[in-house]
């Protein structure tokens, strides 16, 4: 069992929070880990079981399983396998509605050798005109679609209590923090793509790509 591997397993999963950390749970039983022994895991126990059940595959499977949760952000820190991918910039072609949690894969040649053909990251006032029409289920697609928490979402009600657009407008800069220069419209579609989000909001997201 290398220490090193379990070293950057358990710094991973300190860094989730404990919905995130459930989460990654209940993925792995779908990998085969009985119920039974992930229950009542503890961060360390998790550890061990990955190591144990997936010996020179641990590190692989975290990285896919982080993909999921919409925690990209620790495969770059810890450099997991995937992370040189990830930084390479990624086409607007090829998004399909297949990403359950938002998991956008870059088709190997993504690049933008000219910068007009680059996809532009979403601005404020897009946020803001996409905010209009997201419908009463924005809650459950800061949550399902955009790897958002309940807790973060529940402080955002309660900074605007009057105001729903503002509201979604909220976790709609939320999602765009956390994506940086990838928060793009196409991205957005992509991430989308599960939710029964109204047809007038795919129209607009799909007239920011042409812009």
């Amino acid at each position: 069992m290398a220490q090193g591997e379990r070293e950057t397993l358990l710094a991973v999963q300190r860094a989730l929070s404990e919905e995130q950390f459930e989460s990654l749970k209940y993925l792995l039983e779908g990998r085969g880990v009985p119920l039974g022994e992930l229950r009542a895991a503890s961060r360390p126990e998790l550890c061990r079981l990955l190591l144990q059940r997936f010996p020179g595959q641990a590190l692989q499977l975290m990285a896919e399983l982080l993909h999921h949760i919409a925690r990209h952000d620790l495969v770059l820190l810890h450099q997991l396998p995937g992370a040189q991918q990830q930084e390479t910039p990624r086409s607007t072609a090829g998004t399909s509605g297949e990403d359950m949690e938002c998991q956008l894969v870059p088709p190997p040649a993504a690049t933008c050798p000219h910068p007009p053909a680059c996809p532009r990251r979403l601005t404020e006032k897009d946020l803001i005109q996409i905010a209009q029409k997201l419908g009463k289920e924005w809650q459950e697609v800061g949550i399902w679609c955009l790897g958002l928490e309940r807790t973060r979402l529940d402080q955002i009600r309660e900074d605007e209590p009057h105001n729903v657009v503002m509201q979604r407008f909220r976790m709609l800069q939320e999602w765009r923090w956390r994506e940086g220069e990838e928060a793009t419209a196409s991205r957005l579609l992509a991430c989308l793509a599960p939710a029964c989000v109204e047809p007038e909001l795919r129209d607009l997201l799909r007239s920011f790509q042409r812009d």
